[in-house]
């Protein structure tokens, strides 16, 4: 019985091993794009509307904080002021919207990884409840909440001053400011 509880133990150590490997391996969002392919899921995109009109939006993972994600669409919406030629952009829709999503998984008595809905044992069957630990075995749920964020609005750029308006914004002031803060991705 001792020799199969140490094997059980050491088939359960790689699971946990490789699940501690890869999240060392993660990183919030950097500013990139948001195609296919990208080694960190996430990044902007922009639709163009009108000559001077432009959506945009910035989707970060679940280790990019809400501030972040709000500050590369600000970065982004100046960038493409600059680059189509004008000198500042407004406003006229923004919005963050939080993805939440909630994962479960359950560890048997010796923290393995048990997937299982209906078992025998002892005469009886048990059947698994993802809504809560299965006392005969011991068992307990492990539920995690990750929420990540989207950041997007709806920008008409301008040339000359500003409008006296919350909303506005002059481009270089914007790359000025926030390009410090700005994390790229990291090279191949």
């Amino acid at each position: 019985m001792k020799r199969r509880t140490k094997a059980l133990l050491r088939w359960a150590a790689i699971p946990a091993a490789a699940a501690l490997l890869l999240s060392a391996c993660e990183t919030a969002t950097p500013y990139q794009p948001r195609v296919r392919g990208n080694q960190v899921s996430g990044g902007y995109s922009e639709q163009r509307i009108e000559a001077n009109r432009y959506r945009v939006s910035f989707l970060g993972n679940s280790l990019t904080s809400r501030e972040r994600v709000e500050n590369y669409l600000l970065y982004r919406s100046a960038e493409l002021t600059r680059q189509a030629g004008y000198d500042g952009f407004t406003m006229v829709a923004r919005a963050t919207d939080p993805h939440m999503r909630t994962t479960g998984y359950r560890t048997g008595p010796y923290g393995y990884w048990s997937p299982y809905w209906r078992y025998r044992y002892g005469g009886f069957w048990h059947y698994w409840d993802p809504w809560g630990p299965d006392p005969f075995w011991g068992d307990t749920l492990d539920v995690q909440t990750v929420t990540n964020y989207e950041a997007s609005a709806e920008i008409v750029m301008f040339r000359g001053r500003h409008p006296n308006d919350p909303m506005s914004f002059d481009a270089n002031e914007v790359l000025r400011n926030l390009g410090p803060t700005i994390q790229l991705p990291e090279r191949r």
